[in-house]
């Protein structure tokens, strides 16, 4: 320590002799060219004596400015060794200032001289150079850091990212634009490999409708896709879809697909599909998974309950209803609403009627020990857990709906491709969300097979509906050529209705990730998910003598919670991945989607709306002729069941074999 301050005297010393000698020049400058005024001097001769010799050996007063250069070049030299104490109140503007100032009255007043101003001419020179003086001690006082330049570390948490536009037939590009390295930067995020599923991620606002979802359906057509839509919102995503395939019908090659629409809400433009269709259903299993998508659609709170006993009995008793209607005249009534009709039936005419076929007699066997028991209460309570719900099902437009057969659910039919579209309504999402679900597990299963068209599978909002079997589609996708894109708000939406077994498999599978701004445990996974990255800290002790730096590295998060919690609208972080023939060595983003505003708008513009699909031949302003078409569509449903229970109880009672089940009913 010592030592340490022997030689910080040391050079302290040195910078006041190189001041000094700056000083000297000043005086002598002075003395050289304001003789007239100082002529009188007792050691003038003296003076002007070594000062010529000086002048000879660098030509010092050749003219007004050399003594000054070589004062100024050693006043700089003293200042730049002082370590003076440190001021964070002194200013780049107040050093400037004087430097400016002592500049102009140092070296600008030469042609004083010409006219005789010595006296001025001695002011502004001595002036000149205190406020020189003052700029550079202030200078050497002057607190240097940038700590707080990047008071939020944007600099150590920017990064690069991918720069190229990589491109296949599958690939999903987004153009995107990211800060790194104290400047924007434009860039692309590449799904080359879509089949790994992607999942969207943002609360309400942070723009993954706009910026993602959307460009996933228009890319996916104009690449030849066959997809499946569930547009929670209806027709929002409905019109992109219908208009964007009329653009690029061409991308489809000679077998364009067809634009279909399921909507509830407006028959005239929906189409009429049969989600049980009987041609799709070879065992009893797929009524089960049928009848489980139903029940659970209708009660979220079943999920965290799924094998308990009046969870899964209203299940067995539906699933038993909908594969006796597919083995009864070769599946003529099998339908949902058929389902809903048969089920509602009084449970003595119901049991007679299943427990006579043998490929149910095993699987009701639970309902028929508590009626032959005589536990009536309990067995109305099964059946009940099960009607109750079903009954707010019970609606005209929807049994129009789901009693025709427009098209199959095959969407990925190399004969017959589709772009399906099924509409939601946010204000009847608990009554369509059941059916609706019904749909997309029967698709899941049909699509998900070899030999099959590229398909897309785009479901926003994914929590208003529950399907079986969504966390096999994801890890099973990919070798059939599904792309999954999955939208909702956070995991802890995805865990509280699809429970925390499937949600987790669902957020470890797929292989793609977009995340706008979301908040608490959904960001700090995310952030856990990005990794960390080296970065460097420093900081900062001032004292009498000096200023000392220390600098540090450690491991932090590349994207912290903070910063995903607090993401603008637009701005997503994610990661992406690659294929083992294009590898992406940057798959983590941070950055901006771009979407060019003003085209969207003249494109959305431009779009026709959904046309009339079913046309019920109707001029009449309030419809009635078409209201009178569903209410009988509606009416025959239920007429059809009460034929079905009629013509079966004739039958049972005309077989001995079977009469006793009528008679246990009594």
């Amino acid at each position: 320590m010592s030592q340490q301050e022997d030689d910080l005297r040391s050079l302290a010393k040195i910078m006041d002799m190189l001041r000094g000698i700056s000083l000297i020049l000043v005086v002598a400058n002075i003395y050289w060219f304001c003789q007239s005024f100082i002529g009188g001097w007792r050691f003038h001769s003296e003076t002007m004596k070594v000062l010529g010799n000086l002048n000879e050996a660098g030509g010092l007063f050749n003219n007004p400015w050399n003594a000054k250069w070589w004062a100024l070049l050693l006043l700089a030299l003293s200042c730049f060794g002082t370590k003076g104490v440190k001021n964070e109140k002194i200013k780049w503007g107040q050093i400037w200032l004087f430097l400016s100032v002592g500049s102009v009255l140092f070296f600008f007043n030469w042609w004083m001289l010409s006219f005789g101003w010595t006296v001025i001419y001695i002011v502004t020179t001595a002036a000149g150079f205190v406020c020189l003086l003052l700029g550079g001690v202030w200078m050497s006082r002057l607190l240097k850091n940038n700590m707080m330049d990047d008071r939020f570390n944007d600099e150590n948490e920017s990064f690069q990212q991918e720069t190229r536009l990589m491109e296949n037939e599958y690939s999903i590009n987004l153009p995107t634009r990211f800060y790194y390295k104290r400047r924007w930067n434009k860039g692309w995020i590449n799904v080359v490999n879509p089949f790994r599923a992607s999942i969207v991620l943002g609360t309400p606002g942070s723009g993954k409708s706009y910026a993602v979802v959307n460009n996933f359906i228009k890319q996916m057509i104009e690449k030849g896709y066959s997809a499946y839509i569930y547009d929670f919102k209806s027709p929002d995503l409905s019109i992109i879809a219908y208009n964007h395939l009329k653009k690029h019908l061409k991308a489809y090659g000679k077998t364009p697909p067809k634009f279909y629409m399921i909507n509830f809400d407006d028959p005239e433009r929906s189409h009429r599909c049969n989600p049980i269709h009987p041609n799709f259903m070879s065992d009893i299993a797929d009524a089960y998974e049928s009848a489980y998508t139903i029940m659970l659609n209708l009660n979220k709170s079943w999920v965290q309950k799924q094998g308990d006993f009046f969870v899964e009995s209203p299940i067995v008793l539906f699933a038993a209803i909908i594969w006796f209607l597919r083995i009864y005249k070769d599946g003529e009534y099998c339908t949902f609403p058929h389902a809903i009709e048969f089920l509602c039936r009084r449970y003595e005419d119901i049991f007679p009627i299943l427990t006579s076929y043998p490929d149910l007699e095993n699987y009701l066997s639970p309902f028929m020990d508590a009626w032959l028991g005589g536990a009536a209460e309990q067995l109305a309570g099964q059946i009940a857990s099960a009607k109750i719900p079903l009954s707010r099902m019970i609606s005209p437009q929807l049994y129009w709906v789901m009693t025709g057969n427009d098209f199959t659910l095959d969407i990925n039919n190399p004969k017959e491709p589709k772009i399906l579209c099924v509409g939601n309504n946010p204000d009847r999402q608990n009554i369509y969300g059941a059916a609706l679900g019904l749909y997309n597990s029967r698709i899941v299963k049909l699509i998900n097979k070899k030999g099959m068209l590229k398909s897309g599978v785009i479901i926003d909002e994914l929590p208003t509906i529950f399907f079986k079997g969504l966390d096999n589609l994801i890890a099973t996708a990919r070798s059939n050529k599904v792309a999954v894109c999955l939208g909702f708000q956070d995991f802890s939406q995805l865990e509280r209705d699809y429970g925390k077994p499937e949600a987790a498999v669902v957020m470890n599978t797929v292989g793609n990730i977009f995340s706008g701004q979301v908040v608490g445990s959904t960001a700090k996974t995310l952030s856990e998910r990005f990794g960390k990255v080296l970065q460097k800290r420093q900081s900062l002790s001032i004292n009498r003598q000096d200023v000392s730096h220390s600098f540090n590295t450690q491991m932090d998060s590349l994207i912290p919670p903070s910063k995903i919690s607090t993401l603008t609208q637009g701005f997503f972080v994610g990661a992406v991945s690659d294929n083992l023939t294009e590898r992406i060595d940057q798959k983590i983003f941070h950055a901006e989607i771009v979407v060019d505003s003003k085209k969207v708008d003249a494109e959305m513009k431009a779009y026709e709306p959904i046309p009339i699909l079913t046309d019920f031949k109707d001029p009449t302003p309030d419809k009635r002729q078409m209201k009178a078409d569903i209410q009988a569509n509606y009416e025959k449903v239920k007429q059809d069941v009460r034929d079905i229970v009629s013509d079966e109880l004739a039958r049972i009672a005309a077989n001995p074999k079977l009469r006793h089940l009528l008679q246990q009913k009594r």
